[in-house]
């Protein structure tokens, strides 16, 4: 019999923004995971920036809103993109206006303006609360699997020490450049690398300069090398330039050219402190497939896209939030592999459009010709819609709908309602996060009974909740009167939410026997037989 130096349900290899939200909602689940990063902690480059209302969604019910707000506001009042010579040359705003922050008609979530720098311990901590292991600069070496578990060799990267790691699943979570794809023979589609970068982060002073701070400043021009500057925590600012991978290479950029770079595109020789160094490639390419026997592609491992409306970042941590819930359910033996499928079934084809109007996208807004720009982003964060063997009735056939949907159809995100729960209010979407959920209206008694029976005889959690005005007397006070217009359930309906508060299953009416019609429901979701 094999031995290992260590047994943990799930092994997640890099601890970048999917890993860590990979450990956050697996442990919030009840899952023991454990986290190897080659780095030696969490970064201080704040490349990805913005939490996007949908993000913040996912967030608001494992109590780190008020958290995640706090670490965006250093960058409250960051707004628009700038195009000039350098930083002491006259700006030219070539987008000033952003998206409402706040879309209280359609989500409780807020856009947050938090950086990557500034979010990734904020996932550590609560992730290692829950019972999370998160062990910094350690290798992983190697990975086999069989038809039972993944094997892994880790290396802490200080002593040489080597370990070996029994997994029930691995999540690769390593970035585009992570080597576990490329062994597991999985292609990539897309353009490829389109620029390379090495990006710094640097600590100077140029509150004379900043009347007004700018998402990012693009400078170029007059023999200044092309880069952009973005602002990071008070006094330092991420400094990314440009450079050719054929005629050098990152180690080329030296902290004395690093420092002379950074003046250039600051337009004045002033004291420049380099703190931090990083390579980087911005590229568009999404693997062909997201899993591979009892691995998982997340994040940048799984697909990279130019970084116009900040969704690059936000869509890794719903990759992790549509994954953990089903790895979670298979793990406690209450989803079959169908449901392990529907994750790529249902991330990869949103991967695919983003992907495509992300590259449109940064060309028509940040070209030589500025055009109208193709990307809605209020569809993009919270019009996904989802087909796959995890939801019942599916019926739509684009991946982004031309609205943000409002009825409640099984395969989309379910309708935001303002409520009332026991005296606070709340957004619908507060109740989805570890178990699913079942909404009818005020005469729905009988829906609560069988979700109760349901629960039972498909062995998974389900919450049931009335809905209706306050008059009524049910659990959850309709508070804007929106119930009936947004779900559409009629008298005697039910609405049933996955744990990523996506509608799986909808019945228009009560049925002779609910209960067997809710089980035979929760069976084909979890790809499970009755």
């Amino acid at each position: 019999m094999t031995s290992y130096d260590e047994n943990v349900p799930v092994l997640i290899v890099g601890g970048g923004y999917a890993g860590l939200a990979t450990s956050l909602f697996l442990s919030h689940h009840g899952v023991r995971s454990l986290l190897v990063d080659r780095h030696a902690g969490v970064t201080v480059q704040g490349r990805a920036r913005g939490i996007n209302p949908r993000t913040m969604e996912i967030y608001r019910p494992l109590g780190l809103e008020s958290r995640i707000k706090e670490a965006g506001r250093p960058f409250d009042a960051d707004s628009g993109v700038v195009r000039c010579e350098n930083l002491s040359s006259e700006w030219h705003w070539i987008m000033q206006q952003d998206s409402p922050r706040a879309l209280p008609e359609l989500t409780a979530g807020e856009f947050g303006m938090a950086d990557q720098s500034t979010v990734e311990p904020v996932l550590a901590e609560a992730a290692r609360a829950k019972g999370a292991e998160i062990r910094h600069h350690t290798q992983c070496v190697s990975v086999e699997q069989d038809d039972d578990g993944v094997t892994a060799v880790v290396e802490d990267r200080a002593t040489g020490q080597r370990r070996t790691v029994r997994a029930q699943y691995l999540v690769a979570c390593d970035g585009y450049r992570g080597t576990i794809r490329e062994n597991l023979g999985i292609p990539r589609t897309g353009r490829g690398v389109i620029r390379s970068y090495v990006s710094f982060v640097i600590k100077a002073d140029l509150s004379d300069l900043m009347e007004k701070t700018a998402l990012f400043w693009i400078i170029g021009g007059n023999g200044v090398a092309g880069g952009f500057v973005t602002h990071a925590v008070p006094g330092q600012w991420g400094v990314a330039l440009t450079y050719d991978p054929d005629k050098e290479s990152p180690e080329d950029f030296t902290i004395e050219r690093c420092v002379k770079a950074a003046q250039g595109l600051i337009g004045r020789d002033i004291p420049v402190e380099v703190l931090d160094k990083a390579a980087w490639e911005e590229a568009v390419g999404v693997a062909d497939r997201y899993r591979s026997g009892r691995v998982f592609l997340v994040g940048d491992a799984a697909h990279v896209w130019p970084p116009a409306g900040a969704l690059g970042a936000n869509s890794a941590v719903q990759d992790a939030h549509n994954l953990a819930w089903k790895l979670a359910a298979a793990l406690k033996g209450q989803g079959g592999d169908a449901l392990l499928d529907s994750y790529e079934a249902e991330r990869r084809a949103v991967a695919v459009e983003l992907a495509d109007l992300t590259v449109r996208s940064q060309e028509s807004r940040f070209g030589p010709t500025p055009q109208e720009d193709p990307l809605e982003p209020t569809l993009c964060i919270l019009a996904q819609r989802y087909r796959s063997t995890a939801m019942i009735g599916a019926e739509h056939t684009g991946v982004i709908g031309e609205t943000v949907e409002q009825q409640a159809r099984p395969g989309t995100r379910a309708p935001h309602l303002w409520l009332d729960h026991e005296g606070r209010r709340i957004g619908v979407h507060d109740l989805f996060h570890d178990t699913f959920t079942l909404l009818t209206g005020p005469s729905g008694d009988e829906w609560k009974r069988a979700a109760a029976t349901s629960a039972e005889q498909a062995s998974v959690p389900v919450r049931a909740y009335r809905v209706g005005p306050s008059s009524a007397g049910t659990e959850l006070v309709d508070v804007e009167g929106n119930w009936a217009a947004r779900y559409r359930l009629g008298h005697g309906g039910a609405a049933l939410v996955r744990p990523d508060g996506y509608v799986a299953w909808r019945s228009e009416e009560l049925p002779e026997d609910p209960a067997s019609a809710l089980t035979d429901a929760l069976h084909q979701v979890l790809g499970t037989k009755a």
